[in-house]
């Protein structure tokens, strides 16, 4: 039985380069609901999603409360246990609210931060193939690094949440910035 409801489309958003979090191009996704993560061990459900997939360099916590972002790959976080307000998109972007079973996959130069959180608040992050992670906050030294390390960061093979076939694979696509 799969821990994915299938039935559930992400909601597409694109932010807009600010001057100083770049963003992307592509848009950022949010499947809401999307894992049933009903059971004992929340985390290990969503970190057997995203291996099974193909990403990988997992890591459990929250999201920190500052903005930054990451510009040499693509993050996803699932939310394993407890519920979050988010700033998506850097300070001109959007708060949405993530809650247990959501998912957000976040293209390369996506700010986000933590607005607030419940205290059982947990994430899985993860990351397609590719270089590590770095942390990037915005600075105006940051953003004209990220404009050429972000166009270079590999599209992903497999959508972390629906495989191969999912909907990040057919919306992200690369086009002139």
């Amino acid at each position: 039985m799969s821990v994915v409801n299938t039935d559930i489309e992400p909601l597409a958003l694109v932010f807009q380069d600010d001057g100083l979090v770049p963003n992307n191009s592509m848009p950022f996704l949010v499947y809401q609901g999307a894992v049933d993560v009903a059971n004992d061990h929340p985390e290990k459900t969503i970190e057997g999603l995203f291996g099974a997939n193909g990403w990988g360099a997992m890591w459990r916590n929250g999201v920190y409360d500052y903005t930054h972002y990451h510009a040499t790959v693509h993050e996803v976080l699932g939310v394993a246990r407890g519920h979050a307000r988010v700033q998506f998109g850097g300070d001109h972007g959007k708060a949405l609210d993530i809650a247990a079973g959501d998912v957000a996959i976040l293209p390369a130069g996506t700010g986000h931060r933590l607005i607030s959180a419940s205290p059982d608040f947990c994430v899985v992050g993860a990351y397609p193939p590719g270089p590590p992670m770095q942390i990037t906050r915005p600075t105006p030294e940051n953003h004209a690094k990220a404009l050429r390390t972000i166009p270079e960061v590999k599209l992903p093979q497999t959508d972390p949440v629906r495989g191969a076939d999912g909907p990040l694979v057919r919306l992200w696509k690369r086009d002139a910035r």
